[in-house]
């Protein structure tokens, strides 16, 4: 072989090791970056039954009270007490004084006509119970000792969608008719449009997770009332469902639209202008800051003709954990879920949205 050839040749070796070399880099930093949202757990044997106390309450009649009863509080313990005594109000179940009441309530016209169609809606629970089993799969994996509950479904009267007890999440299945459901329109005064179009089937499985985590798991400590630990903290719990269901939609998450997605994206650089023109960020008065947290149709006093997406507050903070762990890739999400200080996260996430 000549000397130019022996030359070109080695060239050429060179040239394919160094695209070897960036090709197993790059290869080894996307898997690191997608290790934080996504988690294998095909191999964590888990199985999550939805009990159906809505339909095992079928059962009961004026006439059999006595005789059905007692197997009811055997197998739902506490949730049958609480029930009973808060969710529909017929009296304690330390006696059977309640009996009375809560004949009342089994032949009530209006309960009749919600039980019915619960049952139409929800004939069976498959694939809320695959994605919820999946879900907690996911905690599992990041926390393999987390105790899980009981997941029991019930009727509400519309007062409520997942309570949790000392040993369950309740499921009011009422309030997951679907928001063309006759029955919410009536209810206009008490539950208005923008909460009751979020009431549909594929709500369930993140408000249920929304429950477990915020109350549960990762409870609000409140000391720090500042509008930026608020911020922070909604924008960990929300980050913590990306990582729980990472294939499920961010509207369902938060409870957008799409078209309120797209306006946050659209002006997330003027949102984060006006909190630090406002001086918002550590103000701690909640009459003041209470509007970019909590449910609303828009925000009051961000953006025009009432178009701007509600609780921006949370929406921001979820943007500032986003970018918090992605220039930190050495942050685990547990070490996320435990930093408790607000503004090392802001400082660290280096946010400037443009």
């Amino acid at each position: 072989m000549n000397c130019y050839k022996y030359t070109e040749a080695i060239r050429i070796c060179k040239r394919v090791q160094t695209y070897l070399f960036f090709l197993i880099l790059i290869s080894s930093v996307t898997v690191s970056c997608n290790s934080k949202k996504q988690a294998d757990v095909s191999k964590i044997s888990l199985s999550i039954p939805i009990q159906r106390f809505d339909q095992d309450v079928d059962i009961l009649t004026p006439q059999n009270l006595s005789q059905k009863i007692p197997a009811l509080q055997r197998k739902y313990g506490r949730f049958y007490e609480d029930y009973m005594e808060k969710l529909i109000s017929v009296g304690s179940t330390r006696d059977t004084n309640y009996y009375n009441s809560l004949r009342t309530v089994l032949q009530n016209k209006d309960y009749l006509e919600l039980r019915s169609s619960v049952a139409a809606k929800f004939p069976d629970l498959k694939k809320t119970q695959e994605e919820l089993t999946d879900a907690f799969k996911h905690v599992r994996f990041y926390y393999p000792k987390q105790k899980l509950p009981r997941l029991i479904t019930f009727l509400s009267g519309f007062a409520v969608q997942t309570p949790i007890g000392n040993d369950y999440i309740g499921i009011g299945l009422d309030m997951f008719l679907g928001a063309d459901s006759k029955f919410y329109p009536a209810l206009r005064e008490s539950i208005p449009q923008y909460i009751s179009r979020r009431f549909t089937p594929e709500n369930l499985t993140p408000r249920v997770m929304e429950a477990f985590i915020r109350e549960d798991m990762f409870p609000d400590e409140d000391k720090d009332k500042s509008l930026l630990a608020k911020m922070v903290y909604n924008g960990k719990i929300l980050y913590f469902m990306d990582a729980l269901m990472p294939d499920m939609a961010d509207t369902l998450k938060i409870g957008y639209t799409n078209k309120q997605i797209e306006w946050c994206k659209k002006f997330e650089a003027d949102i984060w202008a006006y909190y630090l023109e406002n001086d918002l960020l550590y103000n701690t008065d909640y009459l003041k800051i209470q509007k970019y947290l909590t449910e609303a149709p828009f925000t009051p006093g961000i953006g025009e003709a009432s178009e701007s997406a509600p609780k921006l507050g949370v929406w921001t903070g979820w943007q500032i954990v986003k970018k918090y762990m992605d220039k930190n890739p050495g942050i685990t999400l547990q070490q996320l879920m435990l930093e408790k200080d607000p503004q090392k996260i802001l400082t660290a996430s280096k946010y400037k949205p443009k």
